[in-house]
């Protein structure tokens, strides 16, 4: 057998380590069985009917590690564990890259950014070519804010309930170049979209050039109008940024139909991708004119992969986005969103008739999903956050952030039932207390 040949056979074997998409994944010789197994049953089912299927659902637990912690995960909204086939994944690349890095990340891995450019845009809806894959939603969306030919008196509609990191770029835009940053602050939970487009569209004047939206607003889990101002704003001529942080791998939604220019969110959160992936969507005609990050070629192409030149990466996390996609897939994207949603209301509901205690979300289906915020009167959000830890071993994490002020809930399918259950008496004790 000639070198060639054997260059080739290796090459070929290589290529199916990163063939998440193929027979030899994880997910198909962890779980496809019993999981097509566990869902015979319901076929007929609805997302609505399988949301509160204990049987079913208990299956999907058993393929996260985080499901037996010691300490009950509800702060998934922050960074939520990936399963067992994603960290087998990311171990299995990261064996195989310290082989010798510059061969097997650069001549191997890398090869399989294609394959999971493809699986992305297949979940959000739109073409590979709109697809850039990244580290995280403030790297894509910082990405865009630079990247916006903007000049001195432009004006940027934001909110003070944006992410940070954002609100932080515009400012630095602000102070750089001499646009307008001009922020709205809204009093959540609100239960009326007409209410939210018609303040952004009163404070757009002539100069303005761009609405920056949050798709879910992190901190009390808000569901924004997302459609109808994108709508409202094309009418203007405006562009429309989207922040999916929160969304992308919850919602069941297609990225062009949100009615955006440009989209950026995180797959370690809902998606449950390796800690540390994101992703960016441009329309295709908008990205010529986007200038990237990092550039190391033509700043002009409008070749998505532009914004993909970050010099050295992780590629074993990279590479375990496609076993996420995997996981996500079998459940669906409809019934994950409709079990999440159920889990919040769970709780939720049960937390409203505790004396003393408050919910700062919407609990209708259209304005709030996974997200939830909950106060009780005379404790801080950082009180009862440490409450929750200290004595009940419950993670959450305290929001004071302009008008909102609570500990924020969010639970993931590996939370079960008896975790959202011990969080109700955690919080009937300490409303007592």
């Amino acid at each position: 057998m000639n070198n060639s040949h054997n260059r080739r056979a290796f090459i070929k074997k290589a290529g199916a380590l990163i063939g998440a998409f193929s027979v030899q994944s994880y997910f198909n010789q962890l779980h496809a069985e019993d999981w097509q197994a566990a869902g015979a049953a319901f076929q007929n089912w609805t997302a609505n009917d399988m949301a509160s299927n204990e049987d079913y659902w208990s299956v999907i637990q058993q393929g996260y590690s985080a499901s037996s912690s010691p300490v009950i995960i509800l702060n998934n909204g922050g960074v939520s564990p990936s399963p067992i086939v994603v960290q087998k994944a990311v171990e299995r690349f990261n064996e195989l890259s310290n082989q010798g890095p510059s061969y097997y990340m650069w001549q191997i891995l890398d090869q399989g950014r294609e394959n999971l450019r493809e699986g992305l845009a297949k979940l959000g809806a739109c073409s590979p070519e709109e697809i850039s894959i990244n580290r995280n939603a403030t790297e894509a969306l910082v990405t865009i804010i630079y990247g916006l030919d903007l000049k001195s008196g432009d004006e940027v509609i934001g909110s003070t309930q944006d992410y940070p990191n954002m609100m932080q770029a515009w400012k630095q835009r602000a102070l750089r170049d001499g646009i307008v940053y001009k922020q709205l602050t809204f009093d959540f939970p609100i239960e009326n979209d007409e209410e939210i487009v018609e303040k952004y569209k009163a404070a757009i004047t002539p100069k303005t050039k761009i609405i920056h939206l949050t798709h879910v607003v992190n901190w009390n889990g808000q569901i924004m109008p997302v459609k109808k101002i994108s709508h409202m704003a094309k009418e203007h001529g405006l562009e429309v940024i989207i922040d999916g942080a929160h969304s992308f791998g919850l919602l069941d939604f297609s990225i062009p139909e949100l009615g955006g220019d440009y989209f950026g969110t995180s797959l370690h959160k809902y998606l449950s991708a390796p800690i540390g992936s994101g992703m960016l969507w441009v329309k295709k005609e908008k990205i010529s004119n986007l200038w990237p990050l990092i550039c190391a070629g033509d700043p002009k192409s409008d070749d998505i992969r532009k914004f993909e030149n970050l010099g050295t990466r992780s590629f074993p996390i990279e590479q375990g986005i496609g076993e996420a996609l995997n996981f996500h897939n079998a459940i669906g994207t409809k019934r994950k969103e409709e079990r999440i949603r159920y889990l919040k209301n769970y709780w939720a509901q049960q937390a409203m008739e505790i004396p003393r205690v408050q919910i700062h979300t919407s609990l209708k289906p259209a304005y709030s999903c996974a997200l939830a915020g909950v106060s009780i009167e005379g404790m801080s959000p950082g009180e009862l956050s440490a409450s929750l830890m200290g004595k009940y071993k419950i993670h959450t994490t305290s929001i004071s952030i302009e008008n909102i002020h609570c500990v924020r809930v969010s639970p993931h399918v590996y939370t079960k039932i008896s975790d959202l259950d011990r969080l109700i008496e955690a919080l009937w004790k300490i409303s007592k207390a």
